[in-house]
């Protein structure tokens, strides 16, 4: 029996042996939608047999790079109508961050410097947050779940440890280490890139059309798939064609550059601005000398700096001929400032109007909302100013809180400490990834 062979009959097997939801894990990269074709393969295959609820999951930062944004949401619309018109138990949901956890909010509301190896503030707030908040619903509502990836030994020598670093049961199913009722199913686990590449080509989307796009995507630029995030154990994506444009994790961005040079010229204005925050980052008088706590150091954007930086977001935009801010993001960065530095109430305002942008009728109806300013998350504050990565934080706290919550019990101290060395191995092995 070939690769194919098995990987269907163990979906049939594990579809049909409990009543437990799926969640398909859907970036749009050539893995998840290698899992989504076979589940959705499956379920017509079954027929009315086909009961159990099955959850397509993808995660937009709003920040992805604009092309491929477009593609994953058209094929989200492709595979919900296609699911309803064939009456399957099958339903798409798209997941963005909350307003104060955004990109934009981030780093030009509350001046936040753009993310590194080291720093990468963004994972948490614009990947981990929302995909949890959708797993953590549809757990309240049938009690536990089943989280399909598109996990590939064949990807890079850290994933491959990271899955041999899981011990299988006998349905090959892992407790997910952070999601509670949760467990993590790979059905293409051991299947090389050619053989994912080789079923794409031979076979079209289940939910129609052709794979046409994808492939065409794949070719243009250099890099790796990005997949939806759920927790630390992820490595950064930074650099890959299904990643955030906005990414400043590695400080060259072949996907982007690779996109630029197969034709995608209106990127270029993208990857200046990228290369900008970049710079911005450490450069002198862009970073006030006072942390948010009030102690001396390297803190925040100044607002002068923040103020720069969102017109030359904007300029970026106008060049590009992409929306690449949202009203209601300008709005929030608004609200921010007001508390911030911005006592006129109307910076974000002056310079929308430069380039024809205006904010909500919300907030210019209803200006005094604008004093409201969202709530610093004191986890990642900490982060930023003790020097540690966000993740790591959350990871350690997660030990702490849930896991090891009492160490009274036998076993309990040196369960920790394991627990706690592996995070930081694991967190160190990303930075070295990520390392240029």
């Amino acid at each position: 029996m070939n690769n194919i062979d098995e990987t269907k009959q163990l979906l049939r097997e594990q579809y049909e042996a409990d009543n437990r939801p799926w969640v398909v894990a859907y970036s749009g990269g050539k893995d998840s939608t290698l899992v989504l074709q076979l589940v959705m393969e499956l379920l017509l295959e079954l027929g009315p047999a086909a009961q159990k609820p099955v959850y397509v999951l993808s995660s937009d930062t709003k920040v992805e790079a604009p092309i491929v944004s477009e593609y994953v949401m058209d094929a989200m619309k492709r595979i919900e109508a296609s699911a309803r018109a064939r009456n399957l138990n099958l339903h798409t949901q798209l997941v963005f961050p909350d307003m104060d956890e955004g990109f934009w909010a981030k780093l030009i509301g509350k001046g936040y410097p753009p993310p590194s190896r080291w720093f990468r503030w963004c994972t948490s707030n614009m990947k981990i947050k929302p995909s949890r908040r959708a797993i953590d619903t549809i757990v309240a509502k049938s009690g536990s779940v089943i989280l399909l990836l598109g996990s590939r030994m064949d990807e890079s020598s850290l994933r491959a440890q990271s899955i041999q670093s899981f011990t299988n049961s006998e349905r090959n199913l892992n407790p997910h280490h952070e999601i509670p009722d949760a467990m993590v199913f790979k059905p293409i686990v051991s299947w090389s890139t050619d053989e994912v590449w080789e079923y794409l080509y031979s076979n079209p989307p289940a939910w129609g059309g052709s794979h046409d796009k994808i492939i065409q995507l794949y070719r243009q630029a250099n890099g790796g798939e990005c997949p939806v995030v759920f927790d630390l154990n992820t490595p950064s994506c930074g650099g890959s064609r299904f990643g955030c444009w906005t990414c400043t994790v590695v400080k060259q961005d072949k996907s982007m550059e690779g996109f630029i040079a197969t034709g995608e010229e209106w990127m270029k204005p993208l990857n200046t601005f990228r290369t900008h925050l970049i710079e911005y980052r450490d450069a002198e008088g862009m970073r006030s000398p006072v942390k948010r706590d009030g102690t001396p150091g390297t803190g925040p954007f100044t607002g002068e700096a923040r103020k720069q930086i969102l017109h030359e977001l904007l300029e970026t935009e106008k060049q590009a001929g992409w929306e690449l801010i949202s009203t209601e993001d300008l709005t929030n960065i608004q609200r921010i400032w007001n508390v911030e530095f911005d006592y006129t109430k109307a910076e974000v305002l002056n310079i929308a109007k430069k380039f024809g942008r205006t904010l909500t009728a919300d907030y210019l109806e209803h200006p005094e909302e604008a004093v409201k300013a969202s709530a610093i998350d004191f986890l990642e504050t900490a982060a930023l100013e003790a020097d540690v990565p966000a993740e790591l934080l959350h990871a350690i706290l997660h030990l702490t809180k849930n896991k090891w919550s009492s160490l009274e019990m036998y076993g309990a101290k040196t369960g920790l400490e394991r627990d706690l060395e592996q995070t930081l191995i694991l967190a160190a092995k990303q930075v070295e990834q990520a390392a240029p």
